[in-house]
């Protein structure tokens, strides 16, 4: 693979990464606050959802230009893969009904981490011998 075309697919990581997050953090939880998100909050025993929502929405969208402003770096790719998974774990523990929805946490979460794994790896350190 020649590097304009790992730059080219970590573009594309990146750029789909940040747009998880930010529509994420904007459209269930900045513009229309959606019912599931605070089925979701509630679960973990807070009255008022609302602001918690808005705390998490401004959240993703920070972390989504982060993802595009620290392009060069894994870094972001590591910490991405880690809230998806512990944004999963905690859906499984506290809201496990919302799986069996359309457009789930778990598919959502799941191509997430697919895409910090491409990431990863396309943008790893290249060897002598590549």
């Amino acid at each position: 693979m020649t590097d304009a075309e790992r730059l080219r697919i970590a573009w594309l990581v990146r750029g789909s990464l940040a747009l998880l997050f930010a529509y994420h953090g904007l459209v269930p939880k900045l513009l229309w606050l959606s019912t599931d998100e605070v089925r979701m909050i509630s679960a973990h025993g807070w009255a008022n959802a609302a602001p918690i929502a808005y705390a998490a929405g401004l959240a993703e969208l920070l972390w989504a230009a982060l993802l595009l402003i620290f392009r060069q770096a894994r870094w972001p790719l590591l910490v991405s893969a880690v809230l998806l998974l512990g944004l999963l774990l905690d859906v499984l523990w506290f809201a496990p009904d919302l799986l069996r929805q359309a457009f789930n946490p778990f598919s959502t979460n799941m191509l997430g981490l697919a895409l910090c794994l491409i990431g990863w790896w396309v943008s790893a350190p290249r060897l002598a011998a590549d």
